[in-house]
């Protein structure tokens, strides 16, 4: 049941996400690094970029010197964009996925949008952690990041969704 609210939630947060305001858009371009990083994250929907600030700002909250902790959690989810599906997709290839079952191409790049944000983070330049954490956000810590940034950066996630 749980996971159902939570589709329900994310489901209305992508519905209803206004695009950033410009108070906001200073935000980010204060954590991210200038070039490629940057063309990243505004590559994303409004949603998407929504959701990496709030789970930006609650890492900032706890760590205001740990700014790759805070791109972690602003980049980790720009992998979702090439899939271009609506609220209504995400929900159903989320739903599928669930089931073993990707009845598109469009589903299959949504349910692995982690592994390619990583990989175009990383021919970014983009510091290993960031990269680490887009690529496991939804599996098991990797070694690299420590279980304490790892907790951080799961809450963070998991309360901005």
């Amino acid at each position: 049941m749980t996971d159902f609210l939570h589709l329900v939630k994310r489901f209305w947060d992508v519905t209803l996400a206004a695009r950033l305001s410009p108070r906001e858009q200073a935000e980010v371009a204060e954590l991210l690094n200038p070039g490629e990083e940057t063309n990243l994250f505004w590559d994303q929907p409004p949603s998407d970029q929504r959701h990496g600030l709030v789970a930006a700002r609650e890492v900032k909250a706890a760590h205001p010197q740990r700014d790759d902790l805070a791109r972690s959690a602003l980049l980790h989810d720009i992998g979702k964009r090439h899939a271009r599906l609506g609220p209504i997709g995400r929900s159903l290839a989320t739903l599928l996925g669930q089931f073993g079952w990707t009845p598109s191409t469009r589903y299959a790049t949504y349910l692995d949008h982690g592994p390619i944000a990583a990989r175009e983070l990383e021919e970014a330049g983009v510091e290993p952690l960031v990269v680490e954490y887009a690529r496991h956000h939804h599996g098991e810590r990797p070694n690299l990041i420590s279980p304490e940034d790892w907790e951080l950066l799961q809450t963070a996630d998991r309360a901005s969704s």
